[in-house]
Formats: C-alpha cells, structure tokens, sequence
C-alpha cells in the first residue's frame, strides 16, 4: 500500500515537473523579456531543483551537508540569472578577456 502512495506521489512530481517546463519554454518564445518574466523563471528553476534534490536524487535524508550544497546550488543559479539580467554590461566586463 504504502508502495503505491509513493508511486503516485513521484508520478505527480514528475508531471508538475514536466508542467514547469513547458510552461518555462513557453515563457522563453511569448513572454517580453523583463524582469518579471526572468524573476518567474528563476523561480520556476529553484523549485525544480529543490524537486529534484529531495525526491529524485533522494537527498531528502542523505547527509545534511550535502543535501544542503545541493539545495544552495539550486538558489546561486537562479541568482545569477538574475544579477546577469540586472546588471549584463558590468558582468561582461568582469568576465571579459
């Protein structure tokens, strides 16, 4: 029984996750890039990861440190994507040759 709710439970995770990525490819071909929109997606982005680290990659009761580099992966990302929209000249002069 308990075998079957934990099925059912993964199988609803994955179709949210499949749900956030169509909606994140639909977001990339109709939205106006803005700040909203990137704001959504890195959002959309930190959710899936921390999806993924808990249920997928089973890390819910790995060790706490690793779960826990895992976890701040998945919030640096999305930052960066952030700061890269707020601030692209300055970033491509840091990273300029």
């Amino acid at each position: 029984m308990m075998q079957t709710e934990n099925k059912k439970f993964i199988t609803k995770l994955w179709l949210l996750l499949i749900s956030l990525t169509l909606f994140s490819a639909f977001m990339a071909e109709r939205s106006h890039p803005g700040l909203l929109s990137v704001l959504i997606m890195a959002g959309v982005l930190a959710f899936k990861g921390r999806i993924i680290v808990d249920y997928f990659m089973e890390l819910k009761q790995a060790n706490p440190v690793l779960r826990k580099l895992m976890q701040i992966y998945f919030y640096v990302i999305p930052t960066l994507i952030i700061l890269s929209w707020l601030f692209p000249q300055q970033i491509a002069e840091w990273t300029a040759l």
